[in-house]
């Protein structure tokens, strides 16, 4: 009997703790904390039966400055973060980021004995749609760290340091949901990486980005896998989603496919579920691809589709975003060498394993993904978007035509790379 009222009591104590909807961390190393906070010593490593520790890299120390990770389970939703960064005994330089890489804060820097707060708003999802039914997602996509049961931040940077952990759950702030492909979708592993995992970096804790999209998806494989049904169940009146579609479509051959056709039936549907719930649709080009020709002009790659992207946009008054056309000027204006800068182009033995050089002209690397994000924000700013209300007071605008200098842009990598490309082109 008392073993059963043990494992009565461990399980209920398990169901609280993972359902929680809020939580208070203490860092530091002294024995007293805050009332309602919770200790938390390098042993504390994340186990299903607690909800919450350190995981996927060994715990920080105060010897060296290794990046860290911590978890929490939490239900689906959004949560307001309030990391207390710092250290009353050294300086420091710390970067945020959470679930598969989005960027939230970079190179914080702080001095001995300050400790500041850095706040932001980000989304948890998993697989289940409903009791019945879950998001088919791709054997690849098994380990990413957007579709797991655990809140994850990444603590990165020169000499990461972390105080406190405040993690609230929020329900009254929009939210973007981000659908696309590979050039959008978060990037678990390095070197890779999307707009979509920077866009969060540039905007305030009033705002939530939920990113949706995955490599290799074209509109309709979108809809079919059940990745818009899962965004709608996560959807209220106000929130925004985003499209952006045509890598991958393109290359879909046959009867009723087509940039007119098949490709226009699946961005109405997208469209006519968001707004049927009060939800803002904002339609986006494809990034052009790097191909140059012999001028040292982008060459267009897409066929129709952005064509028919905008056609969508004038016809329903949908707010567009061109980020094909941003993109052809970016790109031109980096030229046919420094480009490959901004895509993962890196000579063999760059990577652990990598016996080979990795030239790909589609997919981007951190640097890359961070200035198609600008882009991305001046399209906001120019389709007149409510939400560029929230952007963070160090926006300072972007043109396309002169790029950031690669060499003033500094990203700490995190410990996990991948070799293979990620699907589609």
């Amino acid at each position: 009997m008392r073993q059963l009222i043990a494992l009565i009591i461990l399980g209920l104590s398990i169901t609280l703790n993972v359902g929680a909807q809020s939580y208070k961390f203490d860092f530091t190393s002294g024995k007293k904390t805050k009332d309602g906070y919770i200790k938390i010593t390098s042993a504390d490593r994340y186990a299903n039966a607690k909800g919450y520790g350190y995981d996927l890299s060994p715990s920080p120390d105060g010897k060296n400055h290794a990046p860290f990770f911590f978890s929490v389970a939490v239900p689906d939703g959004n949560y307001h973060v309030t990391a207390i960064i710092g250290s009353k005994r050294s300086a420091g330089e710390t970067t945020l980021r959470g679930e598969s890489r989005r960027l939230f804060y970079e190179n914080v820097k702080t001095k001995k004995g300050e400790l500041l707060p850095c706040s932001f708003t980000i989304n948890k999802r998993d697989i289940h749609i409903s009791d019945k039914e879950d998001v088919r997602i791709k054997p690849r996509e098994r380990s990413k760290l957007n579709w797991d049961d655990k809140l994850t931040l990444e603590f990165n940077g020169d000499t990461p340091q972390l105080t406190e952990l405040i993690i609230e759950r929020i329900e009254n702030v929009p939210t973007v949901f981000l659908c696309g492909n590979s050039t959008v979708v978060d990037q678990d592993n390095e070197p890779w990486a999307s707009w979509g995992q920077m866009v969060p970096r540039f905007f305030t804790d009033s705002i939530c980005f939920a990113n949706y999209a995955e490599s290799g998806e074209s509109a309709n494989t979108f809809i079919a896998a059940g990745r818009l049904k899962k965004a709608l169940t996560q959807m209220k009146s106000g929130d925004y989603i985003f499209m952006e579609f045509g890598h991958n479509d393109q290359k879909q051959k046959g009867p009723g496919k087509g940039a007119f056709y098949s490709f226009m039936t699946s961005l109405k549907t997208f469209v006519d579920e968001a707004r049927a719930r009060g939800v803002h649709p904002v339609l986006v080009t494809p990034t052009q691809r790097r191909s140059f020709d012999e001028n040292g002009k982008i060459k267009d790659t897409h066929l129709d589709f952005p064509d028919a992207v905008r056609w969508l946009a004038e016809k329903e008054n949908i707010p567009l975003i061109d980020l094909h056309a941003m993109t052809r000027i970016l790109y031109e204006a980096m030229g046919v060498e420094e480009s490959k800068h901004a895509f993962v182009h890196y000579p063999a033995n760059t990577y652990p394993g990598q016996d080979k050089p990795l030239a790909d002209n589609t997919h981007f690397n951190p640097y890359g993904a961070y200035q198609i994000a600008k882009c991305v924000i001046e399209g906001m700013k120019q389709a007149g978007l409510p939400l560029v209300k929230y952007l963070r007071t160090d926006n300072e605008g972007y043109d396309p035509a002169c790029p950031d200098a690669r060499e003033t842009f500094k990203w700490n990598e995190s410990p996990f790379t991948e070799l293979e490309k990620p699907d589609g082109n």
